[in-house]
């Protein structure tokens, strides 16, 4: 039996939550990649370690905690065949040009984005992100296996039931209410209205900055919706989202979480577009994605990322956004065995 070529392939995405999130069926397929033995390192920032360091298909993380020169130093002393550079930004061309080995970089597409957010012009192409990262891992040999996101929680992720109230056993709709950007999110009053239509038990799911909005928007509904922003890790809270029935979600790091689990997943979008290629990435389960959005608004997209608050000063992508699709759809989904 001939033996395996050993080979080292150093994969760059720096952040985010969702970007890194989204480039696990990359590092999956580089470690399954026919007659190689793929030793697969990462890059990444030091904030978002707790990502990947779970994950059986890293076998090194390398942190950009500091100076990019002590980094790059640290790299070159690898020996990489390859580089996948799924960032693309002036940090990932430097490590590459003082490398100097064999790579493929992801397209970002940015004049593409800057047509459709400022004339409204659309260039996409109809890819999802996934594939357009598994273009820049072609020269490595990737291809992709179809079977989606990963994500992999330590043993203390999980969260104990008495943190719940006990008529949360029954199952319960995951609502995620944050996003970095206040143009993504639900204004507190839609996700209340939407909360108090829904049957059954909500748990509030977001970070510490989304506390102040989880306690408003529980102490204006029912006992039948609970507060867990600002309570749980990111990997408790994670933890939730697998446990649930459903997920309720912006266009978050949460969402391509939940869309790792293959979970039933209301997506509700504001000032971003699904043509941007970040929609729920589930090719077994497409039709547990359901995408919520105002579709005709002359204004939108108004940005590819986000903005404090509306341009326009009406914000109509999410106050015209259709709660009864929202609520219509979780029904259905609760009622489903």
């Amino acid at each position: 039996m001939t033996e395996a070529e050993h080979i080292k392939v150093l994969v760059i995405r720096f952040s985010s939550i969702g970007d890194i999130v989204l480039c696990t069926p990359v590092l999956r397929c580089l470690k399954k990649i026919p007659g190689k033995n793929v030793e697969v390192h990462f890059v990444t920032k030091e904030a978002y370690r707790n990502l990947l360091e779970n994950n059986p298909n890293v076998d090194y993380l390398h942190l950009l905690d500091g100076r990019l020169k002590d980094l790059i130093g640290e790299l070159r002393d690898e020996g990489f065949d390859y580089i996948v550079d799924l960032h693309h930004n002036i940090r990932s061309a430097i490590i590459k040009y003082r490398l100097r080995k064999p790579s493929g970089s992801f397209l970002k597409l940015n004049i593409e984005k800057w047509l459709l957010t400022r004339f409204k012009i659309n260039r996409l192409p109809s890819k999802h992100i996934v594939a357009r990262y598994f273009k820049a891992a072609t020269l490595a040999g990737a291809s992709d296996d179809g079977l989606g996101l990963e994500f992999f929680l330590p043993d203390d992720a999980k969260v104990p039931g008495s943190e719940l109230p006990p008529s949360f056993d029954a199952g319960y709709v995951a609502f995620v209410i944050g996003g970095k950007h206040a143009t993504k999110r639900l204004p507190n009053e839609k996700i209340i209205s939407i909360c108090n239509k829904l049957s059954g038990q909500v748990l509030l799911i977001g970070g510490e900055e989304d506390a102040d909005n989880g306690r408003m928007i529980a102490g204006a509904c029912g006992g039948h919706v609970v507060n867990g922003c600002g309570r749980f890790t990111l990997h408790q809270s994670a933890y939730l989202v697998k446990q649930s029935k459903l997920v309720i979600s912006h266009d978050t790091g949460m969402m391509h979480i939940a869309a790792a689990f293959n979970k039933y997943l209301i997506s509700v979008w504001g000032n971003t577009v699904p043509a941007f290629g970040m929609v729920p990435y589930m090719p077994k389960y497409p039709e547990r994605s359901i995408i919520v959005e105002v579709e005709g608004l002359a204004c939108r997209p108004c940005t590819k990322i986000g903005y404090d608050k509306c341009p326009k000063q009406h914000f109509d992508c999410m106050m015209k956004i259709n709660e009864d699709k929202i609520v219509d759809s979780a029904h259905l989904i609760l009622a489903t065995p």
